[in-house]
């Protein structure tokens, strides 16, 4: 049977439908030289134009998907001890991490000091088991794993963005600019996103209105008409966490000869017992400070566990062309 090619008027009302925005493909500057090193080398990458949703999946569409199919989150299912010898048995509950504000200065070398792994806290109770998602419909959904955003997705017919897709997009047309909408942070003071204003993690000054997330299309678009694609919540991507940009062929091993491991090998997080593999997430989020993870930029990019979900991390999704 011929594949069915829809017209580009077809194309557009769908997507218009579906809340997405077309991104022209072509080439651009990926990554940075000027900041974290895993941003680098800043290169010349080229991608084919796709479709991206306008701003992240809301707990309003995620809610649909749950009562379409039953899904069960990792939030809310236990760990398999199996799979975590040795692990403390009160962990191997269904729970997430949630930021929880310090009430004065902490060791900044401790991320412990405002991370809490919360039984209880899932997507429908963003802070802990007291919590709801009422009145918060057009928030980013969070506390989402890896496979809970490709279950969503393929629901959906859609896809998650590779990390050039989405850093293409958040770049919104500018070349090299350090944020979304240019070279200033807050250009005449006016908050340009949902990210934390004071000295992190123990002062905000609501600057941008928001203590924690906010509701999509709060801030203004990007060039191509995207929301969020900065601040308010991290999202995944598809591309397995490496340290840098280099290709396989040019990460040295500790030997100093060519690293031959796949970039899924290359992923395990070295910071914990177990080697968990890790993706991609850009954006940043309202977690974001001056003074901690300057992650509110489009080059920007964190490793994230495939296993764990936290309360400032969602996603979007993609239509690519036939």
């Amino acid at each position: 049977m011929p594949t069915r090619t829809l017209s580009p008027q077809t194309t557009v009302e769908r997507a218009n439908r579906l809340g997405m925005e077309w991104i022209p493909g072509g080439e651009f500057m990926m990554g940075s030289n000027r900041h974290y090193r895993e941003e680098a080398p800043a290169h010349l990458e080229t991608v084919d134009g796709f479709w991206l949703d306008r701003w992240p999946v809301t707990n309003e569409q995620f809610r649909r998907f749950i009562e379409e199919t039953g899904y069960v989150t990792q939030a809310e299912i236990a760990p398999d001890a199996a799979q975590y010898p040795g692990a403390d048995p009160a962990l191997l509950v269904p729970a997430s991490v949630v930021f929880v504000k310090p009430a004065g200065r902490v060791d900044m070398r401790n991320f412990l000091n405002w991370w809490a792994f919360v039984p209880g806290a899932n997507w429908r109770h963003p802070t802990g088991p007291e919590s709801a998602i009422a009145g918060l419909e057009q928030h980013p959904v969070v506390h989402v794993g890896f496979e809970d955003a490709t279950a969503f997705v393929q629901w959906a017919g859609k896809a998650l963005p590779t990390e050039a897709e989405w850093e293409l997009a958040a770049r919104g047309g500018l070349d090299q600019t350090e944020f979304a909408w240019g070279d200033e942070l807050e250009p005449e003071g006016r908050a340009m996103a949902n990210t934390w204003q004071g000295e992190f993690p123990y002062e905000n000054l609501l600057g941008d209105g928001f203590e924690t997330t906010s509701p999509v299309g709060t801030f203004p678009p990007n060039g191509w008409g995207l929301y969020d694609m900065i601040g308010n919540v991290w999202e995944w991507t598809t591309d397995w966490y490496t340290s840098g940009h280099r290709k396989p062929e040019e990460d040295a091993s500790c030997c100093g000869g060519a690293d031959k491991r796949t970039a899924r090998e290359r992923s395990y997080d070295p910071t914990v017992a177990l080697p968990i593999p890790r993706k991609v997430i850009k954006g940043g989020s309202f977690l974001c400070a001056p003074n901690y993870c300057r992650r509110y930029r489009p080059a920007a990019r964190m490793a994230q566990a495939i296993d764990t979900s936290t309360c400032h991390l969602g996603f979007r999704c993609i239509v690519r062309e036939p």
